[in-house]
C-alpha cells in the first residue's frame, strides 16, 4: 500500500510539473528558455515563406528571443476584438494608412520613450512614411517597407513603335496613341492601360493641385488641375481610345504584352520577371503639363500593440528589422520590396537594377494620402465612383467633379463631426 500512495504523490507531482511548465510558455515564455514575440500580419500564401524566412535570421542572430508569425484576415478589427478580452500580439505588421485611427482608438503604444532611449533616428527613414505613422505628435510606429507606382513599359512594343518611354502627359499620349492597334472595332494592343482611378491623386500632383484643401477640412480637386486630369483621362480613353475599359479582362495584359504601358508598384516586378518573353523597363512618373511630379507612397510598418506582454522583446525585433541596412536589403531579395530605410534604399543592389531604380527614384517626391478622418471614404464613395462614370461617358469631366466634390466635402464634415 505505501508504495501505491508512494506511486500516486510521485505522479501527481510530474502533472503539476508538467503544468507549470506549461503555464510558464504560455505567459510568453518559448520553450527551449527563449521569449517569445507573437507577430501578426495580413500576409499570406507565398508571403508567410518570406516573413519567416527574415524571421529565421532574427531568431538565429539572439538567444533571448524567439518570434512566431500568425497570418490574421482583417488583422486591425482582430486587434480591437482582442483588446476586448482575446489573443493579442505583440508586433503587428501595420498597414500605415491605419495609424492614425487605431492610435486614436488607444490600441497602439506610443514609441517616443523607446525610441528616444535608444537614439533611433526618424530621419533615417523616408519623411512622408514616418509622418504616416505619427498622430497627434506621437510616433506609433517603425516605417518597414514603401511602394508607389512607377511606369512600366514593354521595351518591344515601344521600339517597334520607334518611340522611347515618355517623361510627360504630352509624350505619353504620343506614345499610347503609336503603340495601340485596333482591328475594326476590335482593340487588339492598348498603348496605355487606363483602369485604376484611383491614383487620381497622383495624376493630380502631376497637374499641380491638391486633392484637399490647406486645413484638410474641403475637397480641393474640384479645380483646374482637376480638371486638367479628368480631360487628359477622358482624351486617353474616349477621344485617342488607346485603352478600352475591360480590356483582356481577367488576365494581365501587360504580362501577356497586349500593353504598352501601365501603372504599377514594386510588387509586380517577381511576376514579371517569370514570364517568359516579357522584355520590360520601368521610368518614373511622367510629368505634368508644367512639369509638376507626383507620387503616391503606401506601405507597412511595425507597430507594438498597446496591452502587448512582451514590449521590449518587440521593440528589439523592431529595431533588428527597421534600423539595420543590411537586413532590409536582404528583405527585398526576399520579397521584391522597397525598404524604408533610406540608407537600405540607396544600396548598389537598387540602384544598379534599371526596375528599381525607378522606384528609389519616385520616392524623393512620393507623398502620401491625407490624414485626415473620412479620406478614404471620399476616394471610396465620391471620387472614384464619379471619374468612373466620367470614364464610362456617363458624365463629362466637369460634372463629374462637382458631384465628387458635393458628396466628398459631405463625408469630410460627418468625418470631422465624429473625430
Amino acid at each position: 500500500m505505501k508504495k501505491f500512495f508512494k506511486s500516486l504523490m510521485i505522479i501527481a507531482l510530474l502533472v503539476l510539473l508538467g503544468a507549470c511548465g506549461k503555464k510558464e510558455t504560455q505567459s510568453g515564455g518559448a520553450s527551449d528558455g527563449k521569449q517569445n514575440i507573437t507577430f501578426w500580419g495580413s500576409w499570406s500564401g507565398s508571403q508567410v515563406d518570406q516573413l519567416n524566412q527574415l524571421i529565421e535570421k532574427y531568431n538565429k542572430s539572439q538567444d533571448s528571443y524567439k518570434v512566431t508569425y500568425k497570418v490574421q484576415d482583417n488583422v486591425e478589427e482582430k486587434l480591437l476584438t482582442g483588446m476586448a478580452g482575446g489573443e493579442i500580439p505583440d508586433v503587428i505588421l501595420w498597414d500605415r494608412v491605419n495609424t492614425g485611427m487605431y492610435a486614436k482608438k488607444n490600441a497602439l503604444l506610443d514609441l517616443d520613450e523607446l525610441i528616444k532611449k535608444d537614439k533611433v533616428d526618424l530621419n533615417e527613414f523616408y519623411e512622408e512614411t514616418v509622418k504616416e505613422m505619427s498622430y497627434d505628435g506621437k510616433q506609433y510606429g517603425i516605417p518597414l517597407l514603401v511602394d508607389n507606382r512607377s511606369l512600366f513599359y514593354n521595351k518591344k512594343l515601344l521600339k517597334e513603335a520607334g518611340v522611347t518611354p515618355p517623361k510627360t502627359w504630352a509624350e505619353l499620349l504620343n506614345v499610347a496613341e503609336k503603340t495601340t492597334k485596333w482591328d475594326g472595332n476590335q482593340l487588339v494592343q492598348a498603348g496605355f492601360s487606363l483602369d485604376d482611378v484611383g491614383l487620381f491623386n497622383m495624376w493630380l500632383q502631376q497637374a499641380g493641385g491638391t486633392m484637399l484643401s490647406e486645413d484638410g477640412k474641403k475637397t480641393a480637386f474640384n479645380s483646374k488641375a482637376g480638371l486638367e486630369v479628368a480631360d487628359f483621362w477622358n482624351q486617353l480613353l474616349n477621344e485617342k481610345k488607346v485603352y478600352q475599359q475591360g480590356f483582356n479582362d481577367g488576365t494581365d495584359a501587360f504580362a501577356a504584352g497586349k500593353v504598352a504601358m501601365t501603372y504599377n508598384g514594386p510588387w509586380a516586378l517577381s511576376d514579371y520577371n517569370k514570364v517568359d518573353g516579357l522584355d520590360y523597363g520601368v521610368v518614373p512618373p511622367v510629368s505634368g503639363p508644367n512639369g509638376d511630379k507626383g507620387a503616391l507612397t503606401g506601405g507597412f510598418g511595425l507597430v507594438i500593440t498597446k496591452t502587448a506582454k512582451n514590449k521590449d522583446a518587440a521593440w528589439d525585433f523592431i529595431k533588428w528589422w527597421t534600423t539595420n541596412p543590411e537586413v532590409g536589403i536582404e528583405f527585398a531579395k526576399i520579397s521584391n520590396w522597397l525598404p524604408a530605410n533610406k540608407a537600405a534604399a540607396q544600396d548598389s543592389y537598387f540602384l544598379e537594377n534599371d526596375k528599381y531604380k525607378a522606384f528609389v527614384e519616385t520616392m524623393d517626391f512620393a507623398k502620401i494620402r491625407p490624414i485626415v478622418a473620412g479620406y478614404s471614404d471620399l476616394e471610396k464613395l465620391a471620387v472614384n465612383p464619379q471619374l468612373e462614370n466620367m470614364l464610362a461617358e456617363k458624365e463629362t469631366p466637369q460634372e463629374a467633379l462637382e458631384n465628387a466634390q458635393k458628396q466628398g466635402d459631405k463625408i469630410l464634415k460627418e468625418g470631422s463631426t465624429n473625430d
